[in-house]
């Protein structure tokens, strides 16, 4: 995921005591699929969460599922790397203001052209982002989406996790930054935790959750078992 991704949006100072009361409070009963911990398993392999499936679902249909218009881009890393995301800025889900990237499957050939057809580039701070020409727009809208990155607006307690989630399988610490990757490869679910940021859920499918770890352990260390 890129730098930008990981820009949180600002909603204000709000404790993690109104994110309890959204969710937990009896009678107040927000829709299953609007939850962060509301993971289905359509086959074995897969994960569903609020309401797309991985690997099935497009952005088109996220941004019919979230009622807020998508913003789709390009970005090459410092290496080369491409990667097609789409943002959501805001989302409300649970009555909670969010943000949601996701990241979409492509061939790297097919990213290749789309780079070479995008109409500008602007850097960033982890390399650079390009604006889409309209016909790779609608194709981008139209592939499956690979993974999906949840941003609430505020930060959560640990034990709220727990609460939800269980235990992690594993925790890693990035040794750069000191964040801690709560995961739960069962789920596809990677939970990043710090003390300076809100935390980040990324979900992905269960079979594509071994690259999800490995950057982590190359950049990591294994705290917990």
């Amino acid at each position: 995921m890129t730098t930008e991704s990981k820009i949180y949006w600002g909603v204000g100072v709000l404790s993690v005591a109104i994110l309890a009361g959204a969710f937990l409070i009896p009678g107040n009963r927000p829709d299953q699929a609007d939850l962060p911990w509301h993971i289905e398993h359509p086959t074995t392999d897969s994960v569903s969460v609020f309401g797309l499936t991985l690997g099935v679902s497009t952005p088109a249909e996220a941004e019919q599922r979230f009622k807020e218009p998508a913003v789709p881009s390009l970005f090459k890393s410092p290496a080369g790397v491409l990667a097609a995301e789409v943002f959501f800025e805001q989302v409300n889900l649970a009555g909670l203001r969010s943000r949601v990237v996701l990241t979409v499957a492509l061939a790297e050939d097919e990213l290749q052209g789309m780079f070479e057809r995008g109409l500008r580039m602007a850097g960033t701070g982890s390399g650079k982002k390009i604006t889409l020409a309209a016909d790779d727009v609608a194709r981008l809208m139209s592939a499956p989406i690979s993974s999906l990155t949840y941003l609430p607006g505020v930060r959560v307690d640990e034990a709220l996790f727990i609460k939800r989630f269980g235990k992690p399988a594993q925790i890693i610490k990035e040794n750069k930054s000191g964040a801690m990757h709560w995961l739960y490869p069962q789920n596809g679910l990677d939970i990043t935790l710090s003390t300076t940021e809100k935390p980040l859920l990324q979900y992905v499918a269960p079979t594509e959750f071994a690259k999800l770890v490995k950057p982590l352990l190359a950049n990591g260390e294994i705290v917990t078992q």
